[in-house]
């Protein structure tokens, strides 16, 4: 069987649980994507693919490869905070191309729903529209990245100067100075009454790629003023950006990309509200139809 054969992301199961198998079975969901790519070496044009709903094509294909691994039992559905882990029957499987194709077949048939009844229909037929399909997760990071992109730079700052607040972060000030190196603030992290550090931010509504220049110039504009600086950002950063904020010699710089600033408001529940889905306990009813 030819690996051209079935949805795009049936590349992406085998990789994922071999990413939690090395990462001792859990994972940030970032961090596992971030791997996940580096493991399989994605290119950057490929990385850079949107759909039509703006979401990213390789992101999309990993979320749909997560949950065909969850509806099989090989990864577990219960961390309200990103966390990807593994399953015991996750922990002992590798999965070779027929066989995820065969799990995709498998599961595409036990689904519910006319929605997913209407896809299950007719695997081969209905494979574009998976993959075009953004999840329900998708769907609510795209639009409050969008949220986020339309603001004007000020009030993008200042967003990110409340959002570095609700962290923990005290005396949190914008300066936005132009010519500053991109600094736009700064705030003081405590990490205990006896030690705490200044950092400096900058935030870049961006719907592209941050590259490894923008990382040397921040880390070059903050050297001998802080301790720690951040850049925070609505798009994403190159490998490249990411291996300069950890290079060896230089001070580290923290990296916070669209996906990861979304998974923030989401934990400190700011601009969203909570949604209570309900589902049908059928076990419940047994007991009333004899």
């Amino acid at each position: 069987m030819t690996e051209t054969k079935g949805p795009k992301f049936l590349r992406f199961l085998n990789p994922i649980l071999d990413v939690l198998k090395e990462l001792g079975g859990s994972g940030n969901s970032g961090e596992v994507k971030d791997l996940v790519i580096e493991k399989l070496g994605i290119p950057e044009n490929e990385l850079e693919e949107k759909l039509k709903s703006g979401a990213s094509r390789i992101k999309n294909q990993i979320a749909w490869a997560r949950i065909y691994l969850v509806k099989s039992g090989l990864l577990d559905d219960n961390s309200e905070r990103g966390i990807w882990s593994l399953t015991l029957k996750g922990r002992k499987t590798n999965l070779t191309f027929e066989e995820s194709y065969k799990l995709f077949k498998d599961i595409h048939s036990t689904f519910s729903g006319n929605t997913e009844k209407k896809k299950a229909e007719n695997i081969s037929k209905q494979v574009e529209d998976i993959e075009e399909n953004t999840t329900e997760e998708e769907e609510l990071s795209d639009d409050l990245l969008t949220i986020l992109q339309s603001l004007p730079p000020n009030g993008f700052e200042r967003i990110c100067q409340r959002l570095l607040r609700e962290a923990g972060f005290k005396k949190v000030v914008v300066t936005g100075k132009s010519g500053d190196g991109g600094i736009d603030g700064e705030g003081i992290l405590e990490i205990n009454p006896l030690m705490s550090f200044k950092v400096l931010f900058q935030a870049k509504r961006y719907q592209g790629t941050v590259g490894s220049s923008t990382v040397r110039d921040f880390r070059g504009a903050m050297l001998g003023r802080a301790d720690k600086g951040i850049i925070i950002t609505t798009g994403r950063f190159s490998l490249d950006a990411k291996k300069e904020a950890i290079r060896d010699g230089a001070p580290p710089i923290e990296l916070v990309d669209g996906e990861s600033l979304i998974e923030l408001f989401q934990r400190n529940k700011l601009g969203l509200k909570p949604r209570i889905i309900y589902e049908i306990d059928k076990t419940f009813f047994q007991e009333f139809t004899k």
